[in-house]
């Protein structure tokens, strides 16, 4: 491996482990990305001469760490930062074990990220970007905004936190709940970038589903009673559950409904089965268990041979009583559609607000397959050529181009 390849599998791994572990040291994330892009510029330097080290993520670590006491003996310190910097000076005179590198200190941050002091619209973003390492154009792209849109509010984030004095300490105890949706909704959303990738073309989202669902365990591990963190995990091993049969071979895509459930893991279903029970014993029904609910109402598939569409109609119905996102109402019209009736289904589409739904990509696909089989096809012709202008992912392009071929 040579050291470009090192350093980008580094940045891969770690960037966000990396980023955790000097913020909670430094109280200033900004700070923490600069000198970690500046180490991470200075190995790409180095490796080629020296050679990649052993621990690629132990020289990074020491490497930023020493910039920032440079930094600090070059700028008028603070007193009230004297002591952390301290620490910081000791920790460097201890070289980075190579047994075990750094805590994992990426769910502080992301409940430091969760602050109320940080505008509600940006913690998501905020963590997406400090401990997942997801870009800005990743992150607005999600969002549906600029990129130097998005660019900008981050960057007025990191600020606010290093000049409002940010605790960089884990809440206590009692304040832990009232962050974690933020939390929660952090993780789904690097889930949902990653799952996007199931090709593992984009290397920029190689490791995002594992990374997501370790996070969502340790959430569970630290606040065992909350029941949407065990609906999260609960959702995400069910999706995980289905990888491989997502794809055949050859790149092919295979919608739900088509898969072969003898290729789902039956190990991470049953762990999303437990986790769903459990957190149904606190009574607490919230958005994440009950799409958690409605993925295992499918996976019922691999042994009733069929799908319960009555039942996915009434969670679906209760997703939107608690989060009426599109998705939640397009996931409902398909579901009504199968339940009651084409003509149903189509017409709680188009009572959807034509602006909402104008660039989303499922509620095109949904229309198309519809109004084809209601044989309404210059509709459907036109539906579907909207869906295949607004994919991004070639196989699922591929997919609905054969589909609107079949239109007479």
């Amino acid at each position: 491996m040579n050291a470009r390849q090192a350093a980008e599998l580094a940045a891969r791994n770690s960037y966000g482990q990396l980023v955790a572990y000097l913020a909670v040291r430094t109280h200033d994330v900004a700070a923490a990305e600069d000198v970690l892009g500046d180490a991470f510029l200075a190995a790409l330097k180095a490796w080629p001469e020296k050679g990649v080290p052993d621990n690629p993520e132990a020289w990074l670590l020491l490497t930023a760490r020493r910039r920032l006491i440079d930094d600090a003996r070059h700028a008028k310190v603070k007193a009230s930062a004297a002591y952390a910097l301290k620490l910081i000076a000791d920790d460097v005179q201890q070289e980075t074990s190579l047994e075990v590198l750094f805590p994992d200190d990426r769910v502080k941050l992301l409940f430091i990220c969760a602050h109320p002091a940080i505008d509600a619209g940006i913690r998501t973003p905020l963590m997406l970007q400090t401990v997942l390492g997801l870009n800005a154009a990743q992150i607005a792209s999600a969002f549906l905004i600029a990129p130097v849109t998005m660019s900008q509010r981050l960057v007025r984030a990191k600020a606010k936190i290093r000049d409002a004095g940010i605790a960089f300490e884990l809440p206590e105890a009692k304040d832990l709940a009232m962050r974690l949706d933020a939390v929660l909704e952090a993780i789904y959303a690097a889930y949902s970038n990653g799952w996007e990738n199931v090709t593992g073309v984009d290397p920029r989202r190689k490791g995002l589903t594992e990374e997501a669902i370790w996070l969502a365990r340790l959430c569970v591990q630290l606040l065992p009673e909350e029941p949407e963190a065990r609906g999260l995990l609960a959702l995400m091993l069910h999706c995980e559950a289905r990888r491989d049969a997502r794809r055949t071979k050859n790149g092919v895509y295979i919608p739900l409904l088509e898969q072969d459930v003898t290729l789902w893991s039956q190990p991470m279903l049953n762990e999303a089965e437990r986790e769903l029970a459990e957190a149904a014993k606190f009574k607490q029904l919230g958005k994440f268990q009950l799409e958690a609910a409605i993925q295992s109402t499918h996976a019922q598939r691999r042994v009733t041979e069929r799908t319960d569409w009555q039942t996915l109609a009434l969670l679906y119905e209760g997703l939107i009583q608690f989060s009426p996102t599109l998705g939640a109402l397009v996931g409902h019209a398909a579901a009504i559609a199968e339940a009651k009736g084409l003509e149903q289904g189509l017409a709680l589409l188009e009572a959807l607000p034509a602006e909402s739904v104008k660039s989303y990509q499922p509620y095109w696909a949904l229309k198309a397959h519809l109004l084809k089989h209601l044989g309404q096809n210059s509709q459907a012709k036109q539906a579907y050529s909207r869906a295949i202008g607004l994919v991004e992912d070639p196989a699922i392009r591929e997919f609905l181009v054969r589909q609107s071929s079949v239109i007479s």
